[in-house]
C-alpha cells in the first residue's frame, strides 16, 4: 500500500529549462549597460550550454562568461547574486502541478521533496511556485550534507514520513539520480519522461504530472 509519494524538484515540478530560459533574458535586461555589446541571443544561448541544466554551478558560468564575451564593470559575483536572488521570479511549473498536488492530499498521501540543490536557493524556488503547504518534508541535498543518488537521502524522508521504503514512490525526471536512486533505496521508481534521455528503465513513466495520481491507484491495485 502506498503512503507517501516524494519528488525531485527541477526538472519535474519546476520547468527548469524554461524557467532559465526566462530569467536569463531579465538578467540580460538588467545588465543591460555592461551587456550590450553581446547579442542577447549569443549572451542567453551561452548561458544555457554552460549551466548544463543545472548541474554547473553559476560561479563558474559567470567567471566563463565574463572572459569569452569580454565583460567589463561587472564581476561575477555581482552576476551570481542576481541569480540568486532573482531566479525564484523565474520559475515555471510544469503543467497540472497544484492539480496534481491537490488530489494527492485529497487522497490523504504523505508527500515530500527530495532535491540536491543549494538549500535557501530550492527552498524560494518552492515557495514561488507556490507549492512548500502540500508537503510534510523538504529535503534539500546541501541541508542534508548528502545527496542523491546517496540512498541515506531518501531513508532520512522515510523516517520523517513515519513510512517504509515499500510504501513510498518518487517522480523524478533523471534516469540515475532520480529513478535508480529511489529503486536501491526500496522504492518505486517513477521516471518523468526528458527528451534527454531514451531507454530509461523505471517502474512506470509520466509524460504530464496529472497522471502521477492515476499511476499511484494502479500500484495499490497490484
Amino acid at each position: 500500500m502506498i503512503k507517501a509519494v516524494l519528488f525531485d524538484l527541477d526538472g519535474t515540478l519546476l520547468n527548469r529549462d524554461e524557467s532559465v530560459k526566462i530569467f536569463i533574458e531579465k538578467q540580460y535586461q538588467r545588465f543591460n549597460q555592461w551587456l550590450n555589446h553581446v547579442p542577447k541571443d549569443k549572451y542567453i544561448t551561452r548561458f544555457i550550454e554552460l549551466d548544463n541544466r543545472g548541474y554547473v554551478w553559476k560561479d563558474k558560468v559567470y567567471q566563463q562568461l565574463l572572459a569569452e564575451f569580454d565583460i567589463t564593470g561587472l564581476t561575477w559575483e555581482e552576476l551570481l547574486q542576481d541569480y540568486v536572488s532573482q531566479f525564484q521570479y523565474s520559475c515555471v511549473p510544469f503543467p497540472n502541478l497544484l492539480r496534481m498536488l491537490e488530489e494527492l492530499k485529497s487522497d490523504n498521501y504523505n508527500l515530500g521533496i527530495i532535491t540536491n540543490g543549494k538549500g535557501q536557493f530550492q527552498m524560494d524556488n518552492i515557495k514561488a511556485l507556490g507549492i512548500e503547504k502540500y508537503f510534510e518534508t523538504i529535503l534539500i541535498s546541501e541541508w542534508e550534507g548528502m545527496n542523491k543518488p546517496e540512498p541515506r537521502i531518501f531513508h532520512r524522508a522515510f523516517d520523517s514520513l513515519n513510512v517504509l521504503p515499500g510504501e513510498s514512490i518518487y517522480v523524478g525526471d533523471h534516469p540515475e539520480k532520480d529513478v535508480k536512486a529511489a529503486q536501491r533505496a526500496g522504492m518505486k521508481g517513477v521516471w518523468k519522461k526528458d527528451y534527454k534521455w531514451n531507454n530509461v528503465k523505471a517502474d512506470f513513466m509520466v509524460d504530464d504530472l496529472k497522471e502521477v495520481p492515476l499511476i499511484i491507484k494502479n500500484v495499490a491495485l497490484k
